[in-house]
């Protein structure tokens, strides 16, 4: 026996119906993923006159504009939360800590989505390995059978049911994958309408900060005017 008839003959033993076993697991576990994305977004989603209530706080001072950020959890409140807190750094610093912060929720909104997306992509093979184990096992059962004694139509009828079976493999591996990939597309152009809120919203807050009046510093050598403590001009050397 070579290699080749070894190996049909593993795949045979085996069968197809462990990869519907699979199939019908990852299936669970991408509903589950789902359901649980679809809710961390609903969860985190921006009020969407939050560019104006957030210009209004600004006006009002930091204290306010840390109040108005604070109760939302989303991408862009929390970006430019940030960014709020640490005003007093300018705005070159403030830009690049909601960049980094920017970054940390990222990852957070991408969770599971690789896995969507893997799912997506390899579902039908995992499918076409099923039905291909299946063939193989219907086409030994014909080559076990040829020269026998029995009727030819129960024959074919068998052999057609095997082939049949084993298509469903495909199918399934299909129905896996299809909203899957709908899924993660789905998430992943929610993923981008959280960044542009973002990138909005963290604009906002770069235009205050940098058309905000910069705070007088005092000269050395100077300070007080070159008035006296009494309030007459400064007698000169």
């Amino acid at each position: 026996m070579n290699l080749i008839d070894s190996l049909a003959k593993v795949l045979d033993q085996l069968g197809a119906e462990w990869i519907l076993y699979v199939l019908i697991a990852l299936s669970v576990l991408s509903v589950a993923i789902v359901i649980e994305r679809a809710i961390f977004l609903r969860r985190n989603a921006t009020p969407p006159d939050l560019q104006m209530q957030l210009l209004r706080a600004l006006d009002s001072g930091k204290t306010q504009a840390v109040a108005l950020l604070e109760p939302h959890r989303g991408m862009a409140a929390q970006v430019v939360l940030a960014g709020v807190r640490e005003l007093h750094r300018g705005a070159p610093a403030v830009e690049e800590l909601m960049t980094a912060r920017e970054a940390h929720e990222r990852q957070r909104y991408d969770r599971f989505l690789g896995f969507l997306g893997s799912l997506g992509a390899n579902a039908p093979f995992i499918g076409l390995l099923g039905t291909v184990i299946g063939i193989m096992g219907a086409f030994a059962d014909l080559k076990a059978t040829m020269g026998g004694d029995g009727a030819d139509a129960n024959r074919t009828q068998a052999i057609m049911g095997s082939i049949s079976e084993a298509l469903v493999a495909t199918a399934v591996g299909l129905f896996v994958a299809i909203p899957a990939v709908w899924a993660f597309n789905h998430f992943k152009g929610s993923i981008r309408a959280a960044q542009g809120d973002t990138q909005a919203l963290a604009s906002v807050l770069l235009a205050h900060l940098k058309s905000a009046p910069s705070e007088p510093t005092a000269t050395p050598g100077k300070s007080g005017g070159g008035q006296r403590k009494d309030g007459g001009p400064a007698a000169e050397a």
